[in-house]
């Protein structure tokens, strides 16, 4: 754990030195979201944008008294989109990486959790560690993520990598029979998958990446001490933990 937070840590410091830049008096902050993602970001049937993220990130505009926008963007537009200012933040389920912290800086990690395979319980017994057993499936990510980036390196030249622009999109794909195996963040498997008692999770967890962070564009480096200080003010109150409860019954939190 201690080596992680000094990892983001390090990756936030190192991203923020861009020069000085004046101050800005954050009123109102736009955050990116894609939608749907669930538990983490989903519509109600009503329409009302929610989830574990869109709750979190609710709290920390209320803490610092901002009046915060909520924007839909898809995952692949998601680093332009905030390099174009159409948003002032990402708080979408990103992964913390050396090569996204080229781009752009990070807050201090808030969650994390395992990626996972699933596929139908007639698949359950395949070996998802041996590419031998991987060899001739066709597999599906979501594009760009980090389960993407894992799949392609190490299955890539064996399997057939599919890759979609939602994870909606992956799942319908899974249950319509096109793909073999799905790689999911666990808890959008275990919500989207699963749930369907002829789905299961195959094999055992994957632990990927240094868990998940605000994205932030460099030079905002007042915004990112911003969400540090309310994150964990939020940690410490036990608004953070009562956010989790709704939505998982395990613990996610760094």
């Amino acid at each position: 754990m201690k080596r992680i937070k000094f990892l983001a840590g390090a990756l936030l410091a190192t991203s923020l030195v861009t020069g000085p830049v004046m101050a800005k008096e954050w009123k109102e902050v736009r955050i990116a979201v894609d939608v749907p993602y669930e538990p983490f970001e989903f519509k109600k049937p009503d329409g009302t944008l929610t989830g574990f993220e869109v709750d979190l990130g609710n709290a920390v505009c209320e803490d610092q008294k901002w009046k915060c926008e909520w924007v839909i963007q898809a995952w692949d537009g998601m680093i332009p989109g905030l390099m174009t200012r159409k948003f002032d933040a990402i708080m979408s389920s990103m992964s913390i990486t050396e090569e996204r912290a080229k781009q752009v800086a990070f807050s201090e990690p808030y969650y994390n959790t395992p990626s996972a395979w699933f596929g139908k319980n007639s698949n359950s017994k395949i070996d998802v560690t041996s590419k031998d057993a991987l060899k001739g499936k066709t597999i599906g990510a979501q594009r760009g993520t980090i389960q993407d980036d894992y799949i392609t390196k190490e299955f890539g030249d064996v399997a057939e990598i599919k890759r979609y622009s939602t994870a909606d999109d992956l799942v319908l794909d899974l249950k319509g029979g096109r793909l073999d195996l799905v790689f999911l963040d666990y808890p959008v498997g275990d919500e989207t998958v699963t749930t369907d008692k002829n789905y299961a999770q195959i094999g055992e967890q994957v632990k990927l990446g240094d868990g998940i962070g605000v994205a932030l564009r460099k030079r905002d480096k007042d915004l990112a001490e911003a969400f540090n200080k309310s994150l964990a003010k939020l940690k410490e109150n036990g608004t953070y933990d009562e956010i989790m409860k709704k939505y998982f019954n395990y613990d996610i939190k760094m």
